[in-house]
């Protein structure tokens, strides 16, 4: 295949913004096909229709074609619609279909757990096993073979099981490659063994060469198992998965025996939103190139957590999930060290019951240095990010992480543990070269993360100039979706030519 020729991608997911979100997933599942059609190359997107996407909104229509289809999963028969729309971008519109049904998704507003008991649904396996399967009746009905269909988590992870056997033979099929996104492994799509029989697929994968993971169906190893190229949200995150136990869990050997598959591209951010120059949501906008008016945000933060903005004590940001990944407990444990500096904390965020009960009754014993707001406000957000000198994310695991990136283009400085995609985005500044973007610690331990916490403030106190060196050093990334993107078609050539 020519270098130049444009793809034919068939992009599947579990959620896409703006129609469905729950997480991180579903930005990814919109920026890169929106940047993929960009760049030129044909990109379609199959997500299931759930109950709480809006069809008069987003303009979702029948197509006479791929109307009242039937499958079985089991020995039961289901029909299903794929309906159509578009993705529209500021600069292009994606061809989307949903997949329409509704015992599975349109008599939910929830996507993968009940609301009220925050169990998941029983049903899990029998829907994700619709999604994988209405990929291929799409194909069949439209005619429309992909060059390769980009599959995303454990809810896809059947799409190249089903392609490597049951339709390895099938002449609309045989030349269409997979790639599998971990966006995070902690999910995996694990059933019960009585699973297996509804997915219809051969015996020859009944076993733990197959899809099966300690005698449980387990849809992300078929994704691993079957998928020609595996590839996760960062370099670092892709080497961690088949090298630490601690972050693979147990499918360390599935992930080790594909290591030569496996790649790392890191998410972009959507410099729409998330720009200081462009951000609507916070005090004064701001530049690099007028980098003071910074301090008009620093003001509006420490006024909305109630201190004094003061240009001599640094105010350090955290906007986190309350989960032990996220460092934490190494905040906790250092907390009252980093009460005698001088400097205000503020932390934005929800999460583990024993953390909110941990940070609300610091901020009524350190009220001059300490302030938290429990739960989620996107301007907030915003503000923290601008207004902010520095930014702590002491995270154990992080498979890319925005958060670093966001503080970077904001002229906050990160300090961060070398994990997942901080290590790859963060820089630790050398003094000698003037070169890096922030303040890294290795060791998962409170000492360290103390050590480059005082080695910030130390600079930002003492070091006017430097500091901002450092700053702008990180003013200067880029990290736009688009760049991401061409490492993906990069990717996705490696399959194809």
């Amino acid at each position: 295949m020519p270098s130049g020729k444009k793809l034919k991608i068939l992009f599947v997911t579990s959620e896409v913004v703006p129609f469905i979100k729950t997480g991180g997933l579903a930005d990814v599942s919109s920026a890169l096909p929106q940047k993929l059609q960009e760049l030129g190359h044909h990109v379609r997107i199959v997500v299931p229709k759930y109950g709480a996407i809006d069809e008069r909104k987003h303009k979702i229509h029948e197509v006479v074609r791929l109307k009242d289809i039937t499958t079985k999963i089991g020995e039961k028969e289901v029909v299903f619609s794929l309906r159509s729309s578009f993705l529209i971008g500021p600069k292009t519109r994606v061809q989307i279909y949903f997949l329409d049904n509704h015992e599975y998704f349109g008599s939910r507003h929830s996507l993968y757990a009940d609301p009220l008991s925050g169990e998941d649904f029983p049903d899990n396996d029998e829907r994700f096993i619709l999604l994988a399967k209405s990929v291929f009746e799409l194909i069949q009905k439209l005619g429309w073979t992909p060059d390769l269909i980009h599959c995303n988590d454990w809810q896809c992870g059947l799409v190249p099981a089903y392609l490597k056997t049951k339709f390895k033979d099938h002449p609309l099929f045989t030349s269409i490659k997979t790639l599998f996104t971990i966006h995070n492994l902690s999910f995996q799509g694990i059933f019960p063994h009585s699973t297996f029989a509804k997915t219809g697929l051969p015996e020859e994968v009944d076993n733990e060469e197959g899809i099966i993971h300690k005698g449980k169906v387990n849809f992300l190893k078929a994704g691993l198992v079957y998928s020609d190229i595996i590839n996760t949200v960062s370099e670092t995150y892709a080497k961690e998965l088949y090298t630490d136990k601690d972050i693979a869990k147990d499918l360390l050997p599935v992930l080790s025996k594909r290591k030569e598959c496996i790649y790392g591209i890191i998410n972009g951010i959507d410099d729409t939103i998330w720009h200081p120059e462009v951000d609507s949501l916070i005090k004064k906008k701001y530049s690099v190139k007028n980098i003071d008016d910074k301090f008009e945000n620093k003001k509006a933060l420490a006024e909305n957590f109630g201190f004094e903005a003061d240009e001599s004590v640094p105010i350090i940001g955290m906007i986190s999930r309350l989960l032990p990944d996220k460092g934490l407990d190494l905040v906790q444990k250092a907390f009252n060290e980093l009460m005698k500096l001088n400097i205000h904390l503020v932390l934005l965020g929800t999460g583990d019951k024993q953390f909110q009960k941990f940070f609300q009754s610091a901020s009524h014993k350190f009220p001059q240095k300490f302030s938290c707001y429990l739960g989620f406000d996107d301007e907030l957000a915003h503000l923290i990010e601008a207004g902010s000198d520095m930014f702590l994310m002491p995270s154990k695991h992080e498979p890319c992480g925005l958060n670093q990136m966001y503080s970077l283009v904001y002229g906050t400085v990160p300090i961060v543990r070398a994990t997942g995609g901080l290590a790859d985005t963060v820089q630790p500044f050398d003094p000698k070269t003037e070169t890096g973007n922030g303040f890294v610690f290795y060791k998962y331990n409170a000492s360290e993360m103390l050590t480059e916490i005082k080695k910030a403030i130390k600079i930002f106190s003492n070091d006017k100039d430097t500091w901002r060196k450092i700053m702008k050093n990180g003013m200067k990334s880029n990290f736009s979706w688009m760049n991401s993107a061409k490492k993906y078609v990069d990717l996705y050539k490696k399959l194809t030519d």
